[in-house]
């Protein structure tokens, strides 16, 4: 049941994606209306939500401009971006027009229109490849893709703005989301999913006949990489905090979002395999530029800060929600 509706109307970029409809779900949930700016490049109509949506890209300074007068927007969730890797650096430039270019845009309209509260969808891949397993938001940032850079420059873009005006925000640092909606009313969309996660929920579903997995002599405890995996809906859940954080005056912040712990590729895709109870075919390949050995969040900034307690920090849980998920599209 939703709460009393709040006085605050949310713009969410990006809430017709992945990660951006869970938002919108949980905003939706805490009593928040929401506005969703999407311009459908990797988000889908299935996906939306809110009762207003428009369809519109973040460098768009006239619309944006105009979004925040009419509906008189206090804050902003800015989720909008493009996300692969192996995508970032064959297309290196895309990556710095759509999301460093368009945060600025989009910022730059925000401090016109006085935008109190802004919250980035910010990236573990600002840290590059550390020589150490687990990083703290004090770690040296050394992106090593154009992906990871680029969320880098808007970070740093960001950190000018509110060290020179009135405007809050908060930074999260997301490590590797994955699952989707308990309830399976959102989930994973993109045809080219480059997710470990997507592509082995769609092998056991037999839509693929095997699953890539790339780089086997990484030095790890199985020679493949290892991530913090983080529930999207404990994910989403931190939006709530951070956004409820900011409503309370607190301070600008960057924060990481996951668990704390990590799963090798080889683990994900055995646990994957006992679940959907069906072989997979794995196909071992090259390391891909771009990727690093092992990365772990400390995140006890944010648990700390937030009070927060993950309910989904479970890997089986994890998959069984994305296993469902693909199968629940072939009905």
């Amino acid at each position: 049941m939703s709460e009393k509706p709040r006085q605050n109307t949310i713009l969410v970029t990006g809430g017709a994606g992945y990660i951006g409809s869970h938002v919108v779900k949980a905003l939706l949930g805490s009593g928040y209306k929401t506005i969703i700016l999407d311009n459908l490049s990797t988000g889908s109509k299935e996906l939306i939500l809110s009762e207003v949506f428009i369809e519109g890209d973040i460098r768009d300074e006239t619309l944006i401009t105009n979004i925040l007068q009419k509906y008189k927007i206090r804050s902003v969730i800015h989720l909008a971006a493009k996300t692969s890797v192996p995508e970032s650096i064959q297309n290196p430039m895309d990556y710095y027009d759509v999301n460093t270019f368009g945060t600025f845009i989009l910022l730059k309209c925000c401090l016109q229109a006085k935008v109190d509260q802004f919250i980035f969808s910010s990236s573990a891949a600002v840290y590059g490849a550390p020589p150490y397993a687990v990083v703290s938001e004090t770690s040296p940032l050394s992106p090593i893709n154009p992906y990871g850079k680029s969320k880098g420059m808007c970070e740093q873009i960001l950190q000018d703005i509110v060290n020179t005006s009135s405007m809050r925000a908060v930074s999260l640092r997301y490590f590797n989301v994955a699952g989707c909606d308990l309830e399976g009313k959102l989930g994973q969309i993109s045809k080219n999913a480059s997710h470990l996660i997507k592509k082995a929920s769609e092998a056991a579903c037999g839509l693929s006949q095997n699953v890539p997995l790339y780089g086997t002599d990484y030095d790890t405890p199985d020679g493949t990489p290892v991530r913090d995996f983080i529930h999207v809906v404990d994910l989403a859940d931190i939006h709530i905090k951070a956004l409820n954080y900011l409503e309370q005056k607190g301070k600008s912040i960057t924060l990481n979002c996951g668990y704390g712990q990590g799963f090798s590729v080889q683990e994900v895709l055995k646990t994957m395999q006992e679940i959907a109870k069906i072989p997979i075919t794995i196909i071992p390949k090259p390391r891909r530029e771009g990727d690093c050995p092992m990365l772990i969040a400390d995140c006890s900034k944010m648990q700390d800060l937030f009070k927060w307690t993950p309910k989904y920090n479970n890997l089986k849980t994890i998959l069984q929600s994305a296993l469902d998920w693909e199968k629940s599209r072939q009905r």
